[in-house]
């Protein structure tokens, strides 16, 4: 009202996500409508109002709204938001979208839409570039590390099928139509079959025993909190639960502290203080290694039960290789508790494993808690809160068993994938033995032998330089892979109709389903008006078949008749291998101890060079720009100088 009556040049965005998403997803007070809000800001004076939603649809009605307010699809977002900035005056926007959190949680309850419609990342095209995570800003989005560098994989459990993510300028995404998640059926029958669990001895209630529960918002932790509250209160005891959930539904950090007593005047604090907890409860390896949790822990007296899964923080999104830093997280656990008193176990990839969701791993961890006796509750009050919850009664007594079995006999656990294979170390011929195989299978064996041959130079220089090293050849053998192997149309259709493509989809999905691919052909796509980059579409399964004919044509790639390969991206891609090469050629004349560590690091440039069409043209840039520096320092007589000593 005040901007307005002043005429200030000023866009108010409203968000109206159907929840009060921050404390628990109640339904906003008088429920008001998108259309109510827009007559509302238009009777304080405001004449350009905008909504935008991810389904316009909806809003098919124009009679609803005020006159000249217009409705836009959410990939309109930045175009109207600039429109608004340059109109005079209050502008107000409405963005309309439900809670990503809420939509997750009402689909369990069965109150919302479940599409059958699944995001899959075809991890051998996956660049690892980091695209998908800057377009859609989502944790459901996960780097996985292979043997060909970190790539990135949808986490089904946590993902809202907000489909965002198939915007990154990436060939590797498809979308599974139908079918179910898969589950390992044939290690669920065998819970029904065991002999009674042993009752644990619970822990002592002379004083009262606190317990710490950790994790990530919108994961189930203050769910568990609830339920021990609930257990202690059926039988007879005295409990407090605190919730701290700070940005808890934004995937932030989220504390429940419980503390139970023989009578409720035993208790004279909420909180758990400096090194008063009985039991960390840690779902979220990074939220347990927090100072405000580690100060709760006492060695000798607190005992740390872990989830030792990676779950990927919001700086994964902003930093391609932000790494976790997971052993040094375990550590300082370790360092708090005491070995004798922590237990770590990857709780989310059991959950996923038998119950096909990662969300079950909290309750999985409550299991094996109470298991151990650091929950001092009866078993029949703890399956009655579950019960009371009502939120997946059935699942989550069989996920609670399952932690209990875990605490007994873990090898029931373990099937065939669990076989530890002894670890032998790879040489650098194994390496580039495996690596020219798979050139080979990408053009030829000519193909293929050129790169041993350039290995094996470098190979050479490093021997007569440092004897007995090997790091600087085994950079050259992935950096140069990286390069010789580039993801050309050729490359992208060999691979989606490889058969390990269709392994991992299997492996993931169950029962019939279709498959649909998200690409941008060159010569055809349309460039983006917003954003100029090329606009992807949407191909059934006849593609595979098209798939399969331009995997054949692969001996085309660089000879005069390779059509695609006159594109500017194909072209840079071709220069860079020869550059690269020259490079090599460069740094191995003049290496020696004193260059040795700058030298590795233009040999470990063309990892950056990632992603495809302007993702990778920009890398591509930033590729040349480092080496430059890089040669500028091995070039520089005060650099070697600095090294030797």
């Amino acid at each position: 009202r005040q901007a307005v009556a002043a005429g200030v040049n000023i866009t108010y965005k409203i968000l109206y996500n159907d929840a009060v998403a921050m404390t628990g997803g109640q339904s906003p007070d008088g429920s008001p409508s998108v259309e109510r809000m827009t007559h509302l800001v238009r009777a304080e004076g405001v004449e350009r109002i905008a909504v935008v939603s991810d389904e316009p649809e909806k809003y098919a009605s124009p009679a609803a709204f005020p006159s000249g307010t217009t409705i836009h699809h959410r990939d309109a977002l930045d175009p109207v938001q600039r429109e608004l900035r340059a109109t005079p005056g209050a502008t107000v926007m409405i963005y309309d979208q439900t809670c990503a959190a809420e939509k997750r949680r009402r689909r369990k309850r069965g109150t919302f839409p479940d599409p059958a419609k699944r995001v899959f990342i075809n991890e051998l095209v996956c660049e690892g570039c980091g695209d998908c995570s800057v377009q859609s800003n989502c944790l459901s989005v996960i780097p996985v590390e292979t043997e060909y560098g970190r790539k990135r994989a949808i986490d089904q459990s946590s993902c809202n099928k907000d489909y965002s993510c198939i915007d990154g300028f990436c060939p590797s995404f498809v979308t599974i139509e139908g079918g179910t998640l898969r589950k390992e059926e044939r290690a669920l029958p065998a819970l029904d079959s065991l002999p009674e669990i042993p009752l644990p001895s619970a822990a002592s209630l002379q004083k009262p025993v606190g317990i710490v529960v950790t994790g990530v918002g919108g994961t189930g932790v203050i769910t568990i909190g609830a339920l021990i509250g609930m257990a202690a209160h059926l039988d007879g005891r005295g409990v407090t639960v605190l919730d701290q959930t700070g940005l808890a539904q934004k995937g932030g950090a989220v504390t429940s502290h419980v503390r139970i007593a023989l009578r409720p005047e035993d208790l004279n604090a909420v909180r758990i203080d400096t090194g008063a907890a009985d039991l960390v409860l840690g779902a979220d390896l990074v939220v347990a290694a927090s100072p405000d949790v580690i100060s709760t822990i006492e060695n000798g007296r607190t005992r740390a039960i872990i989830n030792s899964h990676e779950t990927p923080t919001a700086d994964s999104t902003l930093n391609r290789d932000f790494d976790l830093q997971a052993d040094r997280l375990k550590a300082e656990v370790l360092l708090a508790a005491g070995e004798a008193k922590t237990e770590f176990i990857d709780a989310t990839a059991i959950g996923t494993r038998f119950f096909g969701d990662s969300i079950t791993a909290n309750i999985f961890l409550l299991g094996l808690a109470f298991q151990r006796g650091s929950i001092p509750v009866s078993l029949e009050s703890l399956t009655r809160a579950i019960e009371l919850n009502g939120v997946s009664v059935e699942t989550s007594k069989r996920v609670f068993a399952l932690g209990r079995v875990a605490a007994v006999s873990p090898d029931l656990l373990r099937t065939d994938e669990d076989a530890v294979e002894p670890v032998v170390a790879e040489t650098l011929q194994d390496e580039v033995d495996r690596r020219a195989a798979f050139l080979s299978d990408y053009q030829d064996a000519a193909y293929a032998e050129r790169y041993r041959q350039a290995i094996a130079l470098a190979e050479d220089a490093e021997q007569r330089s440092m004897p007995g090293e090997t790091e600087f050849a085994t950079a050259v053998a992935s950096g140069l892979f990286k390069l010789m192997a580039y993801k050309d149309e050729y490359e992208v259709a060999r691979l989606f109709t490889a058969t390990d493509f269709r392994s991992a989809l299997d492996k993931q999905f169950v029962g019939p389903y279709r498959i649909k691919y998200h690409l941008a052909p060159p010569l055809i796509s349309r460039p983006d008006e917003a954003t100029g980059r090329p606009m992807k579409s949407t191909f059934g399964p006849w593609v595979f078949s098209a798939f399969r004919v331009l995997a054949s044509l692969k001996r085309l790639r660089g000879t005069p008749f390779d059509l695609l390969g006159y594109q500017k991206e194909r072209q840079a891609e071709r220069h860079l291998v020869r550059d690269y090469d020259d490079l090599i050629k460069v740094v191995a004349a003049r290496l020696s101890p004193a260059t040795r560590t700058t030298a590795i690091a233009l040999a470990q440039l063309p990892h950056d060079v990632r992603g495809y069409g302007p993702v990778k043209r920009d890398s591509i840039e930033a590729f040349y720009r480092r080496r430059d520096e890089l040669l500028a320092q091995l070039n520089s007589p005060q650099e070697r100088l600095d090294a030797a000593e």
